[in-house]
């Protein structure tokens, strides 16, 4: 389950508010050396305002690679090269975008309520193999489901409050 909200975390981090975080350019893939790679693999981001990420290229011949890698990955950035330096601005969400954006995290943290739900099944599952096998008694059965609902409930109470986190995040303007 701890796994499952990390999970969520990462994915949180990489939808975009209107302030600027390393983890928006992620998913890049630069065409770098005849095969796609990680853009983090070519060049180092940076925040250097609070609405411009730079993306400082190790090899300069991979620049205009990577401005195009940053334009066409669907982010909605418009990146400007400056040599071995690229400055992505990072223009302010509209009304509609933020709500999308939104609806978004809500599936994304739906994702994390149904796979916690699965591990409480498949622990509750393997509390009742426990006792039809006579590994436990039936009392500690009882307590054992009491304990895995709890911590279900705490977990699915921290993908809410993630949720909710990173909707106001994203409706701050």
């Amino acid at each position: 389950m701890d796994a499952t909200i990390e999970v969520l975390k990462k994915e949180f981090a990489g939808l975009r508010t209107g302030r600027a975080h390393t983890s928006l350019l992620e998913p890049v893939m630069v065409e770098a050396y005849g095969s796609p790679t990680p853009l983090n693999q070519v060049a180092n981001v940076s925040v250097p305002e609070p609405r411009m990420l730079t993306v400082q290229v190790w090899d300069r011949t991979m620049a205009k690679a990577v401005e195009k890698a940053i334009r066409d990955a669907g982010l909605g950035l418009n990146p400007a090269a400056e040599g071995q330096t690229i400055r992505v601005p990072i223009p302010p969400l509209n009304e509609e975008r933020r709500v999308e954006l939104t609806k978004v995290a809500g599936k994304y943290a739906e994702h994390a309520r149904v796979a916690i739900r699965n591990v409480r099944r498949d622990g509750m599952d393997h509390l009742k193999r426990m006792e039809k096998d006579g590994q436990i008694s039936q009392d500690e059965h009882k307590k054992h489901t009491v304990e895995i609902q709890t911590v279900t409930d705490e977990a699915i109470k921290s993908v809410d409050d993630a949720l909710h986190q990173k909707e106001q995040e994203i409706m701050q303007v």
